[in-house]
Order: C-alpha cells, then sequence, then structure tokens
C-alpha cells in the first residue's frame, strides 16, 4: 500500500495540476520528457489510487526512475505498478495523448 501524503483539501484539479508540473521540473531531461508526456496522457483519467502512486513516484530520484522506467533494474516492488503503467505508455506511444 502506498503511503498516503495527500491534502485533504487540495482538489482533484490542483492536484492533477500540481503532479503535472511536477512531471516537467525533474533533475534530468530523460525524465522530464517521459514524465511530462505521462502525465499529459494519463493523469486526469488516472483513479486517486494511481494518484496516489504516481505522487510517491515522484518521490523518488531521477537516476532510480530513468533506470526503472527503461528496464535497466526492476523497480521495488511499492512502484511496480505505476513503473509498469509508465512502461506501457511509452510502448503504446502515450496514444490517449493524441486522442
Amino acid at each position: 500500500m502506498i503511503e498516503e501524503s495527500r491534502n485533504p483539501d487540495e482538489t482533484r484539479e490542483h492536484r492533477v495540476k500540481r503532479l503535472t508540473m511536477r512531471s516537467m521540473r525533474r533533475g534530468i531531461k530523460e525524465m522530464d520528457l517521459i514524465l511530462m508526456r505521462f502525465a499529459a496522457a494519463k493523469l486526469a483519467a488516472m483513479e486517486e489510487d494511481g494518484l496516489d502512486a504516481y505522487d510517491a513516484l515522484l518521490s523518488e530520484n531521477d537516476q532510480d526512475l530513468y533506470q526503472w522506467v527503461t528496464g535497466q533494474i526492476e523497480p521495488p516492488a511499492r512502484h511496480e505498478a505505476i513503473v509498469s503503467e509508465i512502461r506501457d505508455a511509452i510502448a503504446e506511444g502515450y496514444a490517449a495523448s493524441d486522442r
């Protein structure tokens, strides 16, 4: 289970915008590109549990994230589902963002 750290007063719209901004302002450019496209394509439709998982993932450092997302190393169990979703979005070419 993902540790919940969300602000109960934050609206869903604000939360999606905040996560989108955090996706765009990473430590390395590759993760900016990967995560900002994922955020644009997927966050608005995500359930709260998915947003919780993504929020927790964004707290990890970019070097680890890059290795997990590119399949160089497997992510920790707590991030497996969201990393798999990001990998799938990459493989699909972020198709939802083109619709």
